[in-house]
């Protein structure tokens, strides 16, 4: 027979057991996460695929957390090549100011709030992103990580993941109305304490087309005008986007672009069997108005993007 103490502590014991079995279940009943606080020096190493350009992996790094008075943080890019890719290309929505309160971007200068803190289960907000109407609709949490879906009225969706445990996405998906994956962001790594420059271009869209087997001997002629930034003035820089292939025999392209005085400002000749794919480069202080000439010949393929760029960096 147990003595009297014994018997209490096996009681103790057994009240103890109860009593973290039901904080448990407790947590899992109340699953609710809260928006984090980010600090300067954090960062996310994240690859970016689309369809149409080859994938990219940069780094994003919080510069700073006083932006818009106070209440909002900047999101850089560690190398300076990445952070005009992103300008000119403009496929990452997460660059630039993001708020405190709910981790917000900024569309066309209004915040759009893609998470919704506290993020709980079956909870749903409306957004705008990629100029395209979104309701999101958090379909699970567990163990700090949330699983949201968004819906657009065209059939397009938003499938990501906000995991507390990095304090950011682990998974961003956008898909059009047709199936097509249009961008897919994946964490590879994140950390804190990043040291060295950092740096935010912000884009400005100039000029953009494409010219698929466009017929032989044919010439292409457009003029685009760069005029400031809507807000922030004169821009530093234009930054450019370069595909292009020809075909073998005679093929050929010659791409040039001429500021208002007639001075080249971009000049390039593709011979048979050339390609280059993903040629990035600026021209320095652009002002008043340019014009783009195509040149082809034969099979060929080109891509032309121009953006205008005002760089910010910081020192961490």
């Amino acid at each position: 027979m147990r003595s009297a103490p014994a018997l209490a502590l096996a009681m103790l014991v057994l009240v103890a057991s109860m009593a973290g079995c039901a904080g448990s279940d407790d947590e899992v009943d109340s699953d609710s996460i809260d928006v984090p606080t980010w600090q300067v020096g954090d960062w996310w190493l994240y690859t970016f695929s689309t369809p149409d350009y080859s994938d990219d992996t940069t780094r994003l790094v919080v510069a700073s957390d006083s932006e818009e008075s106070g209440t909002a943080y900047m999101l850089a890019i560690s190398s300076l090549t990445e952070a005009r890719r992103h300008a000119v290309l403009n496929h990452n929505p997460f660059l630039g100011r993001i708020t405190h309160s709910d981790l917000s971007a900024f569309e066309n200068g209004v915040a759009q709030p893609v998470l919704s803190f506290p993020i709980e289960e079956g909870g749903s907000w409306g957004f705008t992103l990629f100029a395209t109407e979104w309701i999101a609709s958090v379909t699970g949490v567990t163990g700090g990580t949330a699983i949201i879906a968004g819906a657009a009225s065209d059939g397009s969706r938003l499938d990501y993941v906000y995991d507390s445990g990095i304090g950011y996405f682990s998974s961003f998906i956008w898909t059009d109305a047709s199936g097509t994956e249009q961008l897919r962001m994946m964490v590879a790594d994140q950390g804190s304490g990043h040291t060295g420059d950092v740096y935010f271009v912000r884009g400005g869209d100039l000029f953009s087309d494409t010219w698929d087997d466009p017929g032989a001997d044919v010439e292409f002629r457009d003029t685009f005008l760069v005029s400031d930034h809507p807000s922030d003035g004169e821009w530093d820089e234009m930054v450019y986007f370069i595909d292009a292939e020809c075909g073998s025999g005679s093929s050929s392209i010659t791409l040039t672009l001429r500021d208002h005085l007639s001075a080249s400002a971009l000049e390039r000749i593709w011979g048979p069997g050339a390609s280059e794919m993903g040629t990035l480069g600026t021209i320095p202080y652009p002002s008043g108005e340019y014009t783009l000439t195509a040149t082809f010949t034969g099979t060929a393929f080109l891509r032309v993007i121009i953006a205008g760029g005002i760089t910010e960096s910081w020192s961490l």
